[in-house]
């Protein structure tokens, strides 16, 4: 079968999904102090955390070029492009660029871009979500229909070990973020259907956030029975498994996987952070 699927690095695809053939991730980049940092495999999530731990200044990333998603276009068969959200980066219309141009050199191919409205493992569901009806034998127009009611329905949590980096980045105050620390309180985070990012609670200590997170879960999933848990960590994948445990206490979702943050996510969700989506 002739497809492939494109995502950017913020996917944090399982080791299975690393190996297929049929998909392929274009990095961003990551600025940290006067070094760039590749977001692709050669990307080492433990020396990244430890500089950004070292910066006083808050990593920023660039996305890829226009060049870069037409340089993973694939000569034959439909392409699929997944994003992380176009609120927090220009992925998206680098990639909606690059369809453009592709398209007046090659007219008359299948290309779809999807804008994620989330990011990490809600990316990896869409990327599954794709392939499940590929290989179910449905034609490109019906995929690219049934992706977009899929994103609409997804959901996106994370609990945050540190807020270090929303301090730098600006998005706390030097105030708020002492207090946050010294109470040892952690936000319970959310992506909002327009893909931004919004504080949903809050608890002291990281368990009582990860089980708020769990309570959260319970109070808006649909049809769990028929949709598979996405877990993503930073780092800490004893965590991980916590987190899918106190979850499945509370509601039965017909899978789990379990993945490890690449460059991007681990930029936003700093060492110890746990992100899931549904």
């Amino acid at each position: 079968m002739n497809y492939k699927i494109i995502g950017d690095s913020c996917t944090d695809l399982t080791a299975d999904l690393k190996k297929d053939e049929h998909i392929e991730l274009v990095p961003l980049s990551i600025h940290i102090d006067n070094e760039t940092i590749v977001d692709d495999e050669t990307f080492d999530q433990k020396e990244f955390i430890r500089k950004m731990e070292a910066s006083p200044n808050c990593p920023k990333s660039s996305c890829p070029s226009p060049e870069a998603y037409m340089n993973a276009f694939s000569e034959e068969g439909d392409q699929y492009v997944v994003t992380l959200s176009s609120s927090l980066s220009g992925s998206y219309n680098s990639a909606e660029l690059a369809k453009k141009l592709y398209l007046e050199e090659h007219p008359g191919r299948n290309i779809a871009v999807f804008d994620s409205k989330a990011a990490s493992v809600a990316q990896t569901l869409i990327v599954m979500k794709i392939k499940e009806y590929i290989e179910s034998g449905h034609p490109f127009e019906k995929v690219v229909e049934q992706i977009n009611h899929f994103i609409e329905e997804l959901n996106t949590k994370f609990v945050l070990e540190s807020l270090e980096t929303l301090r730098k980045n600006g998005r706390l105050s030097n105030l708020k973020a002492i207090i946050a620390s010294a109470l040892n309180i952690k936000p319970v985070m959310g992506a909002t259907k327009e893909g931004t990012i919004y504080k949903i609670d809050q608890a002291r200590g990281i368990n009582k956030a990860l089980k708020l997170m769990a309570t959260t879960i319970v109070q808006d999933v649909i049809d769990p029975e028929n949709k598979i848990l996405g877990i993503a960590h930073c780092n800490n994948y004893e965590r991980a498994l916590y987190i899918k445990e106190e979850i499945l206490k509370l509601v039965k979702f017909k899978s789990v996987f379990i993945a490890d943050t690449a460059g991007i996510a681990s930029l936003y969700a700093n060492e110890g952070g746990i992100i899931v989506a549904y």
